[in-house]
């Protein structure tokens, strides 16, 4: 064997001797178990809490970086101060079982200064839901009466349709109660079964959507104020909700054929930065490429800061047209994504969404 050789291995052996010692200097989190099974427990019992224990066995003092759970559900607590050799330190997690029966299977991932760096913990069981009171049933309380929700939503309503949705009620006081509505739109019609409810009975507010008679499109919502005994307390509100289209069912294929068709020669405008204050414009341009009038039913943009206007509501066969969008960046700060929705009479696609994207900075101090 050459002397280089020779040489070379030497440098080998003494380095992965090196390599090793001071991996093994590193401190070490020995846990008796890495795993904790709170087994079957009920919802009722509240916060459960188990902590695992470890022992340094390393020859340096573990320090705890980061620690994170799964799950919102888990909380978790840990040593702060480094655990010198031969001591020992903890991870505590706190599973909260609320509104969370049945089996669960948590993780929490330890960071530290070990070898090797990441620990992952678990903690499993499982919840046995309590048992639902009044309160949970029916959350929404108006002055002794109790409801599933204070919204009504109809979904997808066609503009031709009349259609009956129904809400759970239930009385929870010690008196009969009467309902009754203010501020009634014509294109609804509620009524409550039964007429009257006795203490502690339940009922149902029945309501009647008439999609001819509302005149709008796209998501649509009324506001209607509830008379318990024919009382009206402020916050006593009920929401119905709705989303109109229209009705294309009875077109024929010639109908369709020869229907119009709405194309946007782009569906993004990003407006780079604004400093808070500024406003951007953008014109898009919309083209109708189908083979007779479209109809801009309504446009809509998902925040007051954004404000729409098309420069005609008909678009001719073949013809293009302007819809312009003014972004005010008052009030907003970081990243911005406006969504505007066009709603038409276009078979094919009746809505359209656009995006208006972009980030607004603070003005600099001076």
């Amino acid at each position: 064997m050459s002397k280089k050789i020779f040489y070379l291995l030497v440098v080998a052996i003494l380095g992965g001797t090196f390599l090793v010692s001071a991996q093994s200097a590193k401190p070490v989190m020995k846990f008796d178990s890495k795993e904790h099974d709170f087994e079957t427990f009920k919802e009722e019992q509240g916060l459960t809490s188990y902590s695992f224990e470890f022992v340094n066995t390393g020859n340096q003092p573990v320090i705890i970086n980061q620690v994170r759970s799964s799950c919102g559900c888990t909380t978790p607590e840990w040593s702060k101060e480094p655990v010198a050799p031969g001591q020992k330190g903890y991870i505590k997690a706190t599973f909260n079982p609320k509104n969370r029966p049945g089996p669960f299977n948590k993780s929490v991932t330890v960071t530290a200064n070990t070898n090797p760096a990441v620990t992952i913990l678990r903690i499993k069981g499982n919840v046995i839901a309590r048992e639902k009171t009044v309160a949970d049933l029916y959350p929404r309380e108006m002055n002794g009466l109790r409801l599933q929700n204070n919204h009504l939503s109809f979904t997808k309503l066609k503009n031709t349709e009349v259609k009956e949705a129904t809400l759970d009620v239930y009385n929870d006081s010690d008196e009969a109660i009467s309902i009754g509505f203010k501020r009634i739109p014509a294109h609804l019609k509620l009524k409550m079964v039964p007429e009257s409810l006795q203490p502690k009975e339940k009922g149902q507010i029945v309501a009647s959507y008439d999609a001819s008679k509302k005149n709008d499109w796209g998501f649509v919502i009324d506001y209607l104020d509830v008379l318990i005994n024919q009382e009206y307390k402020s916050g006593n509100r009920l929401t119905v909700s709705a989303n109109l289209v229209e009705d294309f069912s009875n077109l024929s294929q010639a109908e369709i054929s020869n229907s119009p068709k709405l194309e946007f020669t782009e569906s993004v405008f990003n407006f780079g930065e604004l400093t808070q204050g500024e406003k951007a414009e953008h014109t898009f341009i919309m083209k109708n490429v189908g083979k007779s009038d479209l109809i801009i039913r309504k446009t809509k943009a998902s925040c007051g800061c954004t404000a729409i206007a098309p420069s005609t509501k008909v678009v001719k066969a073949g013809e293009a047209s302007e819809l312009k969008v003014v972004f005010n960046s008052r009030g907003k700060r970081g990243r911005q994504n406006k969504m505007i929705t066009i709603i038409t009479n276009d078979p094919n696609e009746s809505e359209v969404k656009l995006r208006v994207s972009g980030n607004v900075v603070m003005p600099k101090v001076n």
